[in-house]
């Protein structure tokens, strides 16, 4: 993936590529939208960009304006075990970013390259860093290693430390204030928006819905299992001292527990988004409004058997349930009661 991959964030990536064609990159940028997994690959193919060893052109400056993704600094990259790209994400189960993890990019991120022309270091989700690890982290933006380019990626800007957010250049992606699912969650979407446009009454109804979405959840759970193991440093290195084994196979357990929270929340956004989409729908707005259009019909349908003020409840109901999947929970049962709530 390159910068030509991204139609939709056409003056994100003429900003980004005027500043490598006239080599006037800032220290620190502050990625903003609506979904942490676009932002990360954008993330991605800046770092990629001005590491590539084999750019398809570059800028008066001489850096890279794109990236060749063939090459071993691009692969390594994109399979984040490239030793100077650093990403950091929440990793306990509570998704916050500590002030350990902070420390140990921090030491990270002085050390000389070792193979890279660029250091860089991505925060996701940079919103979650506690007061304590932001603060800390302020020292490293005031006076950046040079080579070095630091980049913090949020859904949730209003929650940044506003220290952070001044010292990072932002740029808001296209899609910030609006959902955009994957076809994979578009998918499960569809169904479930289709089985609720059904005019079908009482507990089983409601029960095939909390199916759809169980599912679509196991499946999400058992990808990011996958995907974060694979980034695990277990993957690499399989003879260790039994207590290292031991530390990282926590780590691994927290990390898993944290993104796959991350992806649920993504997910549950994606049904509120179309629960708006219904509520807008009672009050007989335009298609041109609606977050997702190809699911106009089932909005229209189930909008026709509730009152506006009934929409509005459903939208409640379902902030309450993400604050409650927040803490130590059960997820089943929280996703079952609030299903149940819900006027369909």
């Amino acid at each position: 993936m390159s910068f030509v991959d991204f139609p939709e964030e056409k003056q994100v990536v003429q900003l980004l590529q005027r500043t490598l064609d006239h080599g006037r990159l800032a220290h620190a940028y502050l990625f903003t939208g609506s979904t942490l997994d676009e932002l990360g690959k954008m993330a991605r193919t800046l770092a990629k960009t001005v590491n590539c060893q084999n750019p398809p052109r570059r800028g008066s400056a001489g850096l890279p304006l794109e990236s060749c993704d063939q090459c071993p600094s691009c692969r390594k990259i994109q399979q984040e075990s490239h030793p100077d790209v650093q990403w950091v994400r929440p990793e306990s189960k509570s998704r916050v970013i500590t002030i350990d993890q902070i420390r140990e990019l921090m030491q990270a991120i002085y050390l000389k390259p070792s193979e890279a022309h660029y250091k860089v270091a991505v925060i996701v989700a940079a919103d979650r860093l506690r007061v304590e690890a932001g603060n800390a982290f302020l020292k490293t933006l005031e006076e950046p290693p040079a080579k070095s380019i630091l980049i913090l990626l949020s859904i949730e800007s209003q929650r940044l430390l506003e220290t952070l957010v001044s010292r990072c250049l932002r740029l808001n992606f296209a899609s910030e204030g609006r959902h955009r699912m994957e076809a994979k969650q578009s998918g499960w979407l569809t169904d479930f928006s289709g089985m609720a446009a059904r005019e079908e009454k009482g507990l089983l109804s409601r029960y095939r819905l909390l199916s759809v979405l169980l599912t679509q959840l196991a499946n999400l759970k058992s990808e990011t299992e996958k995907a974060v193991t694979a980034r695990s440093p277990l993957e690499r290195h399989k003879d260790i001292e039994p207590r290292l084994r031991e530390r990282w196979e926590e780590e691994l357990s927290a990390a898993i527990e944290a993104e796959y929270r991350e992806q649920r929340g993504e997910v549950l956004l994606g049904l509120q988004w179309w629960l708006r989409d219904v509520w807008l729908k009672t009050m007989a707005l335009g298609k041109d409004l609606l977050a997702f259009q190809h699911l106009e019909n089932a909005a229209q349908t189930v909008a026709s058997r509730i009152s506006t003020v009934e929409a509005m409840e459903n939208l409640d109901v379902l902030e309450q349930t993400q604050r409650s999947l927040g803490s130590n929970v059960q997820e089943a049962l929280t996703l079952e009661v609030g299903l149940l709530k819900l006027r369909l």
